[in-house]
């Protein structure tokens, strides 16, 4: 097959959907397929693309990964952060995907027969359905997230005020989408349940992925020291809701129990997380982000690795990829989720669960932690998990069947590379 992706978050970045699509593009090409990849230069999270790319992978220009594999970057708009600059800048790549893709298909590079366009960001879907018609070729829309749902969850979403229109508007937008994709892939079977009784036909779940192998070397949890050592890695953003985690630690300080907490990590809500801790006489050291060198460290000096969302019913339809990685350390996991993700860790005896935002059964559950060490021996029951269902290589396996099936499906069939649209 010849599949094009449209992505907003693509190597050399870091992070959940820039793994899960740079393992998918390699397992894909080591499968024979052909694969063209519509993204703009590297410029998540800062908004700004690193001088060592800006030569090499600016707007306009195309790489070839590896045999199969051409990646061509498209324009992009320098953002703040904010959610209104970000999404001037997914417009501007979405509207530039589309004039790529139909120019380098006019000169015979690359023809698709099949399209992905995968979110949130939720312009990339119109480009990826636009581009799917035009071509006449199957379109799959990927959900990473609980998307449109999350919208409805954001402040200003409620009252009836032109912000609350507006994301009403884009609910029923993103789920007319989905609707007339051929088929949509989502990371969750419960998010996958709300979408079938949405109508949406073909829904796939093809989960976020892990690699284990990297933490094999990580040492077991030690008992050279007498405090608990609590580890937050990863976006530091309005999801987390990473305050609960900043005051469980100070009630504990404050009561008299030894522990240490690390958060590491970037996000829109860093300098405010990092006030709050300040406020408190700073009971969590709050740490940048690190290298991927560092990370197998951090792991090691944790006893309990922390994974945390808000309580908002779209979570509940959520796993994080962060989750799969926590598993795969081995360490205790202090899993502040409902819903699927709390099912996962409760299935595999990888730890425990706190309702979101429950400071105070945080508490609860540091503090027995503490005085019983043994809990934190978790054994490899979560490891196992992880290689029984989210290695990146079963999962691309199951994502090729499913575009197979979709294009044999296709009424237009193939064409070929050369042909003009």
């Amino acid at each position: 097959m010849r599949i094009l992706l449209l992505t907003h978050y693509f190597a050399p970045e870091t992070g959940a959907p820039q793994r899960r699509w740079g393992a998918f593009v390699r397992e894909f090409s080591e499968a024979g397929h052909e694969i063209a990849v519509m993204c703009p230069p590297p410029h998540h999270p800062e908004g700004r693309v690193p001088k060592q790319y800006r030569a090499s992978l600016r707007p306009g220009s195309s790489q070839r990964e590896r045999q199969r594999v051409r990646v061509f970057r498209v324009g992009y708009l320098p953002h703040r952060g904010d959610i209104v600059t970000r999404t001037m800048d997914h417009l501007v790549s979405s509207c530039s995907s589309i004039r790529r893709a139909r120019k380098v298909a006019r000169q015979g590079i690359f023809r698709p027969d099949v399209v992905i366009a995968t979110a949130p960001a939720v312009p990339t879907l119109l480009a990826g359905q636009r581009l799917a018609r035009y071509f006449a070729v199957p379109f799959i829309a990927e959900m990473r997230d609980a998307w449109p749902d999350l919208v409805t969850h954001v402040g200003g979403a409620t009252g009836g005020s032109l912000k609350s229109s507006i994301k009403e508007l884009i609910h029923k937008g993103v789920s007319r989408l989905q609707r007339s994709a051929d088929a949509v892939v989502t990371t969750t079977e419960s998010f996958a349940d709300v979408l079938r009784h949405r109508g949406v036909a073909t829904v796939e779940v093809i989960r976020n992925g892990a690699y284990p192998n990297v933490f094999a070397q990580l040492p077991a949890i030690t008992d050279d020291h007498a405090d608990l050592r609590v580890l937050y890695m990863g976006t530091v953003g309005r999801s987390q809701g990473l305050d609960v985690v900043v005051r469980a630690v100070h009630r504990l300080r404050e009561e008299g129990f030894s522990i240490s907490a690390r958060i590491i990590g970037s996000g829109h809500e860093r300098n405010e997380l990092i006030e709050l801790n300040e406020r408190l006489g700073n009971p969590v050291d709050i740490r940048g982000p690190v290298s991927a060198a560092e990370v197998v460290d951090h792991y090691a000096w944790a006893d309990s690795t922390i994974v945390s969302l808000k309580d908002w019913e779209p979570f509940a339809w959520t796993v994080p990829s962060k989750l799969y990685e926590l598993l795969a350390t081995g360490r205790h996991v202090t899993a502040v989720l409902a819903g699927e993700g709390a099912d996962i860790v409760r299935e595999t005896g990888g730890g425990d669960v706190v309702h979101p935002g429950d400071a105070e059964g945080l508490v609860r559950l540091w503090s027995a932690l503490i005085e019983d060490r043994s809990r934190l021996l978790v054994g490899n029951s979560g490891k196992e998990w992880v290689r029984q269902h989210v290695l990146f290589r079963g999962l691309a396996g199951t994502y090729l069947e499913m575009l197979e099936s979709v294009v044999e499906n296709n009424p237009a069939g193939r064409r070929d590379v050369n042909s003009s649209p």
